[in-house]
């Protein structure tokens, strides 16, 4: 019988017995089917429970976009453990403040990482087990007492059978690190409930099917990255797999090889691709949909992906890590509301309140946006203040909904606008500012390719708006043009009191721009 799915990793087991030989992962040359994946992750999450890990047990996953990274994010779930990715770029310094942060038990890495997990593992006090893919020889690497190959702990395990589970769907499934506008990462915890919601939300929108192939080119550390393959799973669709877009033609080769018919990106991606001079020589028309989440696409990128993707329908959407997904905008209303990020997704209920709490009512009234629903966390992880700003009291009782901390409006037909992050509002004159209204104006400029917008200190002003901009390959528009259409499309309080033209902008590990750098 195949199973119903109330746990996370129930999608692979459902898709493993409808679907065992079909190809679930491309990855780097390697295509393994749903059958390898399903007895490779029994395989390693009975090593990881024979050496000590327990139900609630935390296991960092510290990889690259791999086949590794893929096993073991099912292993930890099969071992009724909670996973957290780990970004492979993270320094010793972080990636020891995360083991003791979570007292995670295990770390599954690979030895090309071994100069930045070694002094981090010996100074954790709660870590028993390393499980190290790549080149391991146990003779000559002594980086901690719980070390020990891949290949070795797996070899003699059973293959045809997970552990016997424990857990329920409203067990912690993971733990997904954001660092957020301020302060020290936060642990934003997560349900089985929670993700199965979200990936089920998000595919019923998306109509992915069976047929599709998904693109995975971001970080299963970002949960927009990870979700594609819990999507893909759930659907018994194909991944493919990268490290990431530093190559964009080769990339494109895979894309066009392999029949991918999703392909998720952020600004980032699409401002490479609109560079390429290349692009028309792809057949890119087996590509059904393209997926942009944090915030509106500048009109510009629309028009650049309806161009490259042709065949393709577009979705901008909105989320954030503490309910994965917001909103999503039907691509039907895509040329009509193109500066909105849409519609709740499916299953999910939103509205805005005012400074006092309140619930607004009157269109395109500025609040804070509000999430209800099975997707929203179940906190930060062992911080009950910061938990308690977030999530409040709903409209039944004893539950909780979110309270995302940005700024929006609704039009009069329920279509959201994002304004700002409340942490990110400049008070300028008396007045308070949003960045994202600055930069949707600096985007109309032809020759402009991004463009940010932060608060800095003024004598006169309190705080006075400041953009970096930089321009596109080729194009340069001089200073007083970008403040004469400023002047011309904003309020005065909002025109930009400095400039400054870089050459590129500085960029988080998943790809976004880094405000906290420019300040």
């Amino acid at each position: 019988m195949i199973p119903a799915i109330p746990l996370l990793h129930d999608a692979l087991i459902h898709s493993a017995r409808r679907l065992p030989e079909k190809v679930a992962l491309a990855c780097q040359g390697h295509h393994l089917t749903y059958a390898e994946i399903e007895g490779r992750s029994n395989a390693l999450a009975n090593a990881l429970v024979r050496r000590g890990v327990e139900r609630g047990d935390r296991v960092l996953v510290y990889l690259d976009n791999s086949v590794e990274a893929v096993i073991a994010f099912w292993a930890v779930l099969k071992a009724d453990a909670v996973v957290s990715m780990i970004h492979p770029h993270t320094k010793a310094d972080k990636l020891a403040w995360l083991l003791s942060d979570c007292r995670a038990s295990a770390l599954i890495t690979d030895a090309h990482l071994a100069a930045v997990f070694t002094d981090a593992a010996r100074r954790s006090k709660h870590l028993r087990t390393i499980v190290v893919s790549g080149s391991f020889d146990a003779a000559r690497h002594t980086w901690h007492e719980g070390s020990v190959g891949w290949h070795d702990v797996v070899a003699n395990e059973r293959s045809d059978i997970a552990p016997a589970r424990k857990n329920v769907d409203i067990d912690l499934a993971a733990i997904v690190y954001t660092s957020g506008s301020t302060g020290e990462p936060k642990g934003v915890m997560l349900t089985h409930r929670n993700m199965l919601t979200a990936a089920k939300s998000i595919t019923t929108y998306l109509e992915n099917v069976e047929d599709d192939v998904i693109l995975g080119v971001l970080p299963m550390s970002f949960d927009y990255g990870l979700y594609q393959m819990i999507m893909a799973f759930t659907m018994g669709a194909k991944l493919v797999l990268e490290k990431g877009f530093t190559y964009p033609a080769q990339i494109l080769k895979t894309v066009v090889e392999e029949g991918v018919t999703g392909f998720p990106g952020v600004p980032t991606i699409f401002a490479m691709l609109s560079e390429m001079k290349t692009i028309k020589d792809y057949d890119l028309r087996a590509v059904r949909y393209v997926t942009n989440t944090a915030a509106a696409l500048p009109v510009k990128h629309i028009l650049m992906l309806k161009d490259i993707f042709p065949t393709a329908r577009i979705y901008s959407m909105y989320g954030l890590t503490e309910c994965k997904r917001c909103t999503y905008l039907p691509p039907e209303d895509l040329d009509r509301k193109p500066t909105s990020v849409g519609i709740a997704i499916p299953n999910t209920e939103l509205w805005l309140v005012g400074e006092d709490g309140e619930r607004l009512t009157e269109p395109n009234a500025v609040g804070q946006l509000v999430i209800r629903g099975a997707t929203v966390m179940a906190g930060y992880w062992e911080k009950p203040a910061e938990t308690a700003k977030k999530l409040k009291p709903g409209l039944l009782p004893g539950e909780r909904v979110l309270y995302t901390g940005d700024l929006c409006k609704l039009d009069e037909e329920g279509y959201l606008y994002f304004v700002g992050r409340l942490d990110d509002i400049i008070k300028s004159r008396g007045e308070k500012v949003a960045p994202k209204e600055i930069e949707a104006v600096l985007y109309t400029i032809k020759g402009v390719k991004e463009a940010a917008v932060i608060g800095v200190p003024d004598e006169i002003f309190g705080q006075a708006p400041k953009a970096f901009v930089v321009f596109e390959a080729g194009m340069g528009v001089d200073e007083k043009e970008l403040r004469r259409v400023c002047q011309e499309r904003l309020e005065s309080f909002m025109v930009p009191k400095y400039f400054e033209i870089r050459p590129a902008l500085p960029k988080s590990d998943n790809g976004k721009i880094d405000k906290k750098s420019l300040s």
